[in-house]
């Protein structure tokens, strides 16, 4: 067994310590957010901070059930306050606590406690909790591995970045089948628990779906449709047309359930000529394409799209803002990836060598016309690195871990 670790989800923790604001940290069920605190606890440890310091709570834990009425956890921690110096207070899974926000604004005006949050929906950062803390919290929305991450957790390190690829569509990215060297089989039933639980636990019964039958459907509707563009009313058409009637507020609610479970995320269109969000039509992706299999029988001809979502979940660990890129009616560009009001453009094919193909790719790139970078992805080795008039065509795996 060994510790994963999480340098740059750690280095955020670092740069808000004791500072006067809450550190919430969000992520679908087990990508780590607890795994993170234990590696932030030992750091804390090794500089200088006594245990008895450390106040820290799963409410996942039996040991702490009692603690989910947020009046017996707000007395738990005082309790435990040493006054005189800093205590760092961690709350895992808040969201079994009903009404937490209460206790956690109570001890956030104690000059002395410094909290940290993790949940596993959106939930968390909805209704009362913003409207409560509204500029006193940070956000570190965590996901599960990066491919980087995944290769520097790979026992013997051997292998090519291809045969890590594969093994990282093939077992997935959630940090515990790494972490126990998991084989495939394994990974998936580990996987299909995971799934089922987000499925039951965050979506049914805190939507209180009715037809967990339809949800399901529609779950493998979008594990299907990955990087497609979709609406509310064409997801209920396709399921009328399965014989499967829903109307579209039903769906658009299941939709809400998906991405606030953080079991897939929602990609917006951008308009790149008009600089606006468009709100018609939006692309989905899952948050570990391995998962998807467990729904969805994979053929080769998936692969551009499994490249797309593995490239998106990248850039939202890169950037800020993350958008499908709208060229009017004259074409897409799979990403605009903007930082400080700067974009980048990003498109993803699985090979480019066909010059036809190529020529599709580069297409709606040329069509802008500012200088801002552009950036050609695809999983070719030989002509893998090439410069076409300012365009840069780079293999994926490379900037992956790069």
């Amino acid at each position: 067994m060994k510790r994963l670790a999480r340098d740059k989800d750690l280095q955020w923790l670092i740069r808000y310590r004791d500072q006067q604001i809450i550190k919430v940290v969000t992520g679908v069920r087990r990508c780590g957010k607890s795994t993170l605190f234990a590696i932030y606890q030992d750091y804390l440890l090794e500089h200088g901070v006594d245990r008895g310091q450390i106040i820290s709570i799963n409410f996942e834990d039996l040991e702490f059930e009692e603690l989910q009425d947020y009046r017996a956890l707000y007395r738990y921690v005082k309790e435990r306050l040493n006054p005189g110096t800093m205590n760092y207070i961690f709350l895992d899974e808040i969201q079994h606590v009903e009404s937490y926000e209460k206790a956690v604004d109570s001890l956030f005006l104690r000059e002395n406690c410094d909290l940290y949050l993790t949940g596993s929906n959106g939930y968390m950062l909805s209704g009362e909790l913003a409207t409560l803390l509204t500029g006193r919290y940070v956000e570190l929305s965590m996901m599960p591995l990066s491919f980087r991450e995944f290769c520097e957790g790979t026992e013997g390190g051997g292998q090519s970045l291809a045969e890590n690829f594969q093994r990282y569509l093939q077992i997935g990215s959630f940090p515990y089948v790494l972490r126990y060297d998991f084989g495939e089989q394994e990974a998936r039933e580990y996987m299909r628990s995971i799934y089922s639980t987000v499925l039951l636990n965050d979506i049914v019964g805190r939507l209180h779906v009715a037809d967990v039958n339809m949800l399901e459907a529609i779950t493998r509707f979008m594990m299907h449709n990955i990087g497609n563009l979709t609406s509310p009313s064409a997801i209920a058409g396709a399921m009328t047309s399965q014989r499967m009637k829903i109307d579209p507020k039903t769906v658009d609610r299941y939709l809400r359930g998906l991405t606030d479970s953080l079991l897939f995320y929602e990609a917006r269109r951008y308009n790149i000529k008009g600089k606006k969000l468009l709100t018609a039509k939006k692309k989905y992706y899952v948050c570990d394409v391995a998962m998807r299999s467990l729904l969805v029988r994979t053929q080769d001809s998936d692969i551009g799209h499994i490249l797309e979502n593995v490239v998106f979940l990248e850039l939202k660990r890169r950037y800020p803002e993350v958008y499908v890129g709208q060229l009017g009616s004259d074409g897409e560009v799979d990403f605009v990836a903007i930082r400080d009001g700067n974009p980048t453009y990003y498109q993803v094919a699985q090979t480019t060598l066909d010059k036809q193909v190529l020529k599709r790719e580069l297409a709606p790139l040329r069509q802008i016309r500012d200088n801002y970078p552009k950036v050609l992805l695809t999983l070719d080795e030989v002509f893998g690195e090439m410069d076409y008039d300012g365009i840069r065509k780079t293999n994926a795996l490379k900037w992956l871990v790069s």
